[in-house]
């Protein structure tokens, strides 16, 4: 049995899905709607904020929490969960 030490040898739960989500908006609009270059703002998780630059935020600590930065041109630059 091969041995597991959490965060070592195992995926961090928050780590896959924050890669998850990067796969799927990083380069990518927010919008109404989805298509090739938009994200629907209506599937994403209920616990997400978007951050436009300059955007002031809080540094509370919240794991599931989506946060989602934008570059000035609007598009996704990255995610992560805090």
């Amino acid at each position: 049995m091969p041995l597991v030490v959490p965060g070592i040898t195992s995926k961090d739960d928050s780590a896959s899905k924050t890669e998850e989500w990067t796969n799927k908006l990083v380069g990518k609009k927010i919008g109404e709607s989805s298509d090739a270059i938009t994200f629907a703002k209506a599937d994403l998780p209920k616990e997400t904020r978007v951050i436009e630059p300059g955007s002031m935020v809080t540094k509370d600590f919240k794991p599931d929490r989506l946060n989602v930065h934008l570059k000035e041109d609007g598009t996704v630059s990255h995610v992560d969960h805090q």
